[in-house]
């Protein structure tokens, strides 16, 4: 298992390997209505094209969500919603959020997901039904993102197995084959590059083409990054972190993602083993911080220094 080094800011200002720059060329972010208030102006932290998700929490109101996307695709952002489909009641609500998003904010990407409920709203439970209704291909909807689990999925597997996940991937890749969208897998966050470049290789060598995009959290407290992946459930490399915590002195001392990415970067350079293309940031302490990294990793120019 690789080690993730915890340091202070020098960190975040390393420069990034040509593989490196590669991975993160087009990364994405993700961000909520709450958090997006926080911020006064996305155009002042993020380089323009960054596709930029918007969380969808249950209790979260459509209108906020739509109001969000709105606001960061006026600023220039692609902006790329999640449907989570155990808080849709039905097809009559899936369509009303499609216009409200395409009519509204000139919406036309998603994350496609069952989402952290256990118990569904209504007629969905799974991010394959959402995408067999066909209102997305109707709508015309250019990409639709969906969910990857490195470490596994209890809520699908429960024997911490990977058969059923690998059953609903192969629908995936077969339906990318069949709809005009682009599609590819957006990961949960990891904190080891080993098992999930494993996954990666494992699904291509089952024929599962999609790209892949993997999360990672930004910089965060140590405290904080735990708490997230314990409440998120991620596996093997939640012990990265639970050894790091051990030592009491570096409880306060900020983690940052570079080695996660180094690893996987350095993991699938030079090599046609894996569909990994991506990074997906977690803004988990915060997207200012996260942003910052990011621009610091890539040398990004941005249009204005002011921040929010």
């Amino acid at each position: 298992m690789a080690v993730i080094k915890f340091g202070r800011k020098q960190a975040a200002t390393k420069t990034a390997t040509p593989a490196a720059s590669a991975l993160l060329a087009n990364a994405s972010i993700e961000v909520m209505p709450r958090t997006a208030e926080k911020v006064e102006s996305f155009t002042s932290i993020l380089p323009a094209n960054t596709r930029v998700y918007i969380a969808h929490i249950e209790g979260t109101p459509i209108e906020d969500m739509v109001a969000t996307a709105k606001r960061i695709a006026g600023e220039g952002f692609p902006v790329m919603p999640h449907f989570p489909a155990r808080i849709i009641a039905d097809k009559a609500t899936l369509g009303d959020w499609i216009a409200r998003y395409q009519g509204e904010a000139g919406v036309d990407q998603a994350l496609v997901l069952a989402g952290g409920v256990k118990d569904p709203h209504g007629d969905y439970e799974s991010s394959i039904q959402l995408l067999e209704s066909g209102l997305f291909d109707k709508a015309g909807f250019k990409r639709l993102h969906v969910a990857g689990h490195p470490e596994g999925n209890r809520d699908i597997d429960p024997d911490g197995g990977e058969a059923e996940v690998t059953k609903a991937l192969e629908w995936k890749n077969a339906f990318a084959e069949r709809t005009d969208a682009q599609i590819a897998m957006a990961t949960q966050f990891v904190f080891d590059p080993e098992p999930v470049i494993a996954w990666a290789t494992r699904l291509k060598d089952a024929g599962i083409t999609l790209p892949v995009h993997v999360g990672v959290a930004g910089p965060a407290k140590l405290q904080t990054l735990i708490k997230f992946a314990i409440a998120c459930g991620v596996g093997p490399s939640l012990s990265v972190l639970q050894k790091r915590a051990k030592d009491v002195t570096k409880l306060l001392l900020p983690f940052t993602p570079d080695d996660v990415v180094d690893g996987i970067a350095d993991g699938v350079a030079g090599s046609d083993a894996t569909n990994i293309e991506n990074i997906h940031l977690f803004p988990l302490g915060g997207i200012k911080a996260s942003a910052e990294w990011l621009s610091e990793r890539r040398g990004d120019t941005l249009t204005n220094s002011k921040t929010g």
